[in-house]
């Protein structure tokens, strides 16, 4: 799935199980230690799709730690974003002088809960999703949505060093697999006490403060969406400060 989705420079990876190719890095484990095994399995099958998107790329080997703010820590001169769902485990990776930044996510293509669409969408996306779901009644557009504003927050987070809520992120599909999106951080609500403290980003004047680009593939039960910023792209807009 994850080949449909990812443009010329980027590597991708994915498995639909948890059998791994080797043994996991013991300074991987110990982030999951404690977890519940299926989460732990996750994980791990997850981190082994990245690493094969970086041998791919010729990255020197290592543990794929985290950040401060629990995003992977990809190697100096790499950028990449990892996945994994109920059957679905992915990853994207890149260099950086080619990708500034990637997003991946993967969800069961199921729709929503009742009520969830109400809390993540905008006016507009839900008619945008309404419309959708008149001319394609067989795909789960509010799922997809959800998916495209993880895939957003995924590219987003590593270059802005901001939280922001779905309500950020204004997200538009086509029927033929594209999407794009617009974020806007003013949009969202203050950030809960331990993220402000963990960010200390940017802090964004309002309007558009980044725009983004990408696909969504519906199969065999799942569903992905990912985004890419090429290098060099203005993927930040004037009235931000530091």
């Amino acid at each position: 799935m994850i080949e449909r989705l990812v443009p010329a420079g980027v590597a991708g990876a994915e498995a639909f199980d948890d059998v791994l190719p080797h043994l996991p890095d013991h300074r991987e484990l110990a982030l999951v230690r404690g977890r519940p095994d299926r989460v732990v399995r996750q994980f791990t099958a997850a981190r082994a799709c990245a690493h094969r998107c970086l041998e791919v790329l010729g990255a020197p080997p290592g543990p794929l730690l985290r950040t401060a703010g629990g995003a992977p820590a990809w190697p100096a001169g790499f950028v990449g974003s990892v996945t994994h769902c109920a059957g679905y485990r992915g990853a994207v990776a890149a260099r950086a002088p080619v990708w500034a930044a990637l997003g991946v996510d993967a969800e069961p293509a199921l729709p929503l809960q009742h009520g969830v669409l109400g809390l993540i969408a905008s006016a507009g996306e839900r008619r945008m999703t309404s419309r959708l779901l008149g001319e394609r009644p067989e795909l789960p557009w509010d799922r997809l949505l959800f998916s495209a504003k993880e895939a957003v927050y995924k590219a987003w987070y590593p270059a802005a060093r901001q939280w922001i809520g779905t309500s950020a992120v204004t997200v538009a599909f086509t029927t033929g697999g594209l999407l794009t999106a617009e974020v806007r951080p003013d949009r969202t609500p203050p950030p809960p006490a331990r993220r402000r403290a963990e960010d200390g980003g940017t802090v964004w004047a309002g309007g558009v403060a980044a725009r983004y680009t990408g696909r969504w593939h519906v199969e065999g039960g799942l569903l992905l969406t990912a985004v890419a910023v090429p290098a060099g792209a203005p993927t930040t807009a004037p009235g931000a400060v530091r």
